[in-house]
């Protein structure tokens, strides 16, 4: 499995030679001037646990991770190998796109301005 079928509006971001990516979605629109850059949408897939330990084995799976801004993330998952893990990136980011994740529950303190944003961006009725 490749980030070949990353939907419209997604892109690979970074990617490292031990497996780690991170998917960005829209920095055309997020790059400061339109719509802050801290609040761009991102996808980390990354090896380990999401709980792991420090000096915790590598080969403990890989996690997934969807942050609206940095320390916000909206969905996290994990996954034993991986190509699983690119598999359930791309279903996170077509998920997004799609307008099926509900980021207004993720926050505590509404951010009616940059969520509006993201209802735009992803074609979802409010």
């Amino acid at each position: 499995m490749s980030f070949d079928t990353l939907p419209d509006g997604w892109t690979v971001w970074h990617a490292e030679s031990d497996g780690r990516a991170v998917l960005a979605y829209r920095p055309d629109v997020f790059d400061t001037e339109a719509f802050p850059a801290p609040c761009l949408p991102t996808i980390y897939l990354s090896p380990g646990s999401p709980r792991k330990r420090l000096g915790a084995r590598e080969s403990d799976g890989w996690t997934i991770t969807l942050y609206l801004e940095p320390e916000v993330d909206a969905r996290v998952e994990t996954r034993d190998t991986r190509a699983d893990g690119v598999a359930a990136a791309v279903e996170m980011a077509n998920a997004f796109a799609a307008g099926e994740i509900d980021y207004r529950a993720i926050y505590q303190v509404p951010r009616k301005e940059y969520c509006d944003r993201l209802d735009e961006l992803v074609g979802r009725e409010t």
